[in-house]
C-alpha cells in the first residue's frame, strides 16, 4: 500500500515461493510390456531431486494395480526418474510376472 501512495504500482505477492518448473505437479507417464502396464510417476522430493514411484497392472484379470517398492535413488532430472522407474518396472514382470 505505502508504494501506492507514493505513485508507484503495489508489489504483488506470491502464495508460493517455487518457480514455474518446481512448482509443477508429478509427471506420469504409462508404457506397456508384454501384459502389463507400467505407471511411472516422478514425484519432487527435497533439494530439487525428483523420486521414482512404479505401478503395475496386469492388462488381463486380475488387473488389480500394485505399487513396487523401487530401489532408493534420487534423481536430478523427471525423465531420469521415470525412466528408472519404467527400467526397474521390466525388470519387475521379467522376475515376477
Amino acid at each position: 500500500m505505502a508504494a501506492a501512495a507514493r505513485g508507484g504500482t503495489p508489489r504483488r505477492k506470491r502464495i508460493l515461493g517455487f518457480s514455474g518448473a518446481a512448482g509443477r505437479m508429478d509427471t506420469t507417464r504409462t508404457f506397456r510390456h508384454q501384459d502389463y502396464e507400467l505407471r511411472c510417476t516422478a514425484k519432487a522430493v527435497e533439494s530439487g531431486k525428483f523420486e521414482p514411484i512404479l505401478i503395475v497392472s496386469r492388462q488381463s484379470w486380475p488387473t488389480r494395480p500394485r505399487t513396487v517398492l523401487l530401489k532408493n535413488g534420487n534423481y536430478a532430472t523427471r525423465e531420469t526418474a521415470i525412466d528408472a522407474a519404467r527400467t526397474q518396472g521390466i525388470e519387475w514382470v521379467s522376475n515376477f510376472g
